[in-house]
């Protein structure tokens, strides 16, 4: 006991037997988390005295200019320079046209800071508002912030298109406005958070690559990659059937990119390559060596893919389409049941107006015929045209029955047993959306899991076509064919000795 308490004497006191002060004990642990952050953001530091040269250099300006920053940083996509340039000075409240060297270094680092997902998107909202106060968005702010999305997910250097992407945007604005001119930025960016939470995801991730990678290449920044590959996720690669000729080619990719912002992970999950573990003395030195050495050869592409993963899914497989595989509960049933991941049904009615009516089912189990609503807490009902909107979420949305009597036929989606959104005939015929009915041009189901879910789906199928051929041949005893209908048709025929063998 007596040697404790002269312990915390000492520990109490100084070297001179003075108290110790616990503010000095907040100073030095403060200074060490300042000494943190200046680290963390050296990226910043050195690109803003990259950018001051250069504007000094071609433009006698003491500070970074808006042609510069666009020039050297976003080459390939203006847009977000001139929106970035703009948020950071309004940010910082500069009366110059340019920024000076310590307000871009602060608004980047605050831009960096933001790690709420919400107030990213409510960030880049902002920055696509049009008006001077940065309060108000119109429809074609929001139209210019989801068509850079879309290009940064989708568009490469020489990537493919769709051709129905400005039909898509459509839907998304209008839906939003209803016909208003502008909206509040904290009322767009709520309904986004609401639908589609994870659109300016890929716009986020290519934005601080940019801040926080530019500056290894030099003074040239990013007008060194102009011959090399653009720095983009990869473009989804969807499998197709082997006969896509024969039938209108299915699911356009703007609306893989926009349902890979709305859908629950489990429909977008896109297995990781695995990743090579290299033990060196000097972890830090070679990690850096790699990744510069790795810059250099194969360019940003390959990095940031690894790095930030891709923003589409590219492992969704086509189950079943009714025009190629024929439309009726039996071909659905054949070609879903037995599928263990989860699936994605669109349903595509036929109307005279333009665009058609869309809606899209998410199961996130395996299908099956039941007199219960079914589904986990990740089922879903989205509307993609003629507007975007997440309909429903939750447990216990989908119904399908084809074969239990005194019970309703056919497949139903919705909350409300009473009034489903979506209810398809027992002769897959007919859909009424929204309580508005409709002839149903196509239907598809696309798998979401991992290969091998399809594997075994495939397995089952031709399980069951191997016990349907030994069906076929029924062998009977001699006491079953004496009472057998057939012997006595052969009978009839004129055939008493139906046994060859006794000739």
């Amino acid at each position: 006991m007596g040697n404790n308490q002269v312990a915390r004497k000492k520990a109490a006191t100084g070297p001179n037997g003075a108290k110790a002060d616990s503010q000095t004990v907040s100073r030095s642990s403060s200074g060490d988390l300042q000494s943190n952050t200046h680290v963390q953001f050296l990226p910043i530091d050195r690109l803003a005295k990259i950018l001051t040269e250069i504007s000094q250099k071609e433009e006698a300006v003491n500070g970074i200019s808006r042609t510069v920053f666009q020039k050297y940083l976003f080459p390939h996509h203006a847009s977000i320079g001139n929106r970035l340039f703009s948020h950071f000075h309004a940010s910082s409240k500069g009366t110059n046209a340019h920024l000076s060297q310590s307000a871009f270094k602060q608004q980047a680092e605050k831009f960096l800071a933001i790690l709420n997902d919400e107030k990213v998107l409510e960030n880049y909202v902002r920055m696509f508002s049009d008006n001077k106060d940065a309060s108000e968005v119109t429809p074609d702010g929001l139209r210019e912030l989801l068509m850079v999305s879309y290009r940064l997910a989708i568009c490469g250097n020489g990537g493919s298109s769709c051709a129905q992407i400005l039909d898509t945007i459509s839907a998304v604005v209008n839906s939003c406005f209803h016909g208003k001119d502008t909206l509040s930025v904290s009322f767009v960016s709520n309904w986004l958070w609401q639908n589609c939470p994870r659109i300016v995801h890929g716009m986020h991730r290519y934005v601080i690559h940019i801040l926080t990678t530019a500056y290894r290449s030099g003074k040239s920044l990013m007008l060194s990659e102009q011959s090399g590959p653009h720095l983009i996720p990869s473009t989804p690669v969807l499998d197709q059937p082997d006969s896509a000729d024969s039938f209108e080619a299915p699911l356009p990719l703007s609306h893989v990119w926009l349902l890979a912002s709305t859908l629950p992970n489990c429909y977008i999950k896109v297995e990781e390559e695995p990743q090579q573990q290299q033990q060196s003395t000097e972890p830090q030195q070679q990690n850096q060596n790699q990744t510069q050495q790795r810059l250099r050869e194969t360019g940003p592409q390959a990095l940031i893919t690894r790095m930030t993963g891709s923003v589409c899914p590219r492992h969704w497989t086509l189950l079943y389409h009714s025009n190629q595989h024929g439309c009726g509960a039996n071909r659905f049933l054949h070609h879903v049941l037995g599928y263990k991941g989860p699936t994605l049904l669109f349903i595509r009615a036929a109307s005279e107006s333009e665009p058609r009516p869309v809606f899209c089912l998410g199961s996130s189990v395996e299908w099956r015929e039941s007199h219960l609503y079914w589904g986990s807490d990740e089922s879903v009902v989205v509307e993609l045209m003629p507007a975007y909107r997440l309909v429903q979420k939750g447990p216990k949305l989908l119904y399908l029955n084809t074969g239990i009597r005194g019970y309703p036929q056919g497949l139903r989606a919705g909350a409300d047993p009473r009034n489903p959104c979506v209810s398809i005939d027992q002769a897959f015929a007919e859909v009424n959306l929204a309580g508005v009915p409709y002839k149903i041009a196509s239907l598809e189901v696309w798998g979401c899991g991992d290969i091998k879910s399809r594997e075994r789906q495939l397995e089952i199928k031709k399980w069951q076509v191997k016990e349907a051929e030994k069906q076929r041949v029924v062998k009977l005893s001699t006491t079953e064919w004496l009472d057998h209908p057939d012997r006595y048709l052969l009978e009839l025929a004129g055939r008493p000795n139906y046994n060859n063998s006794s000739s």
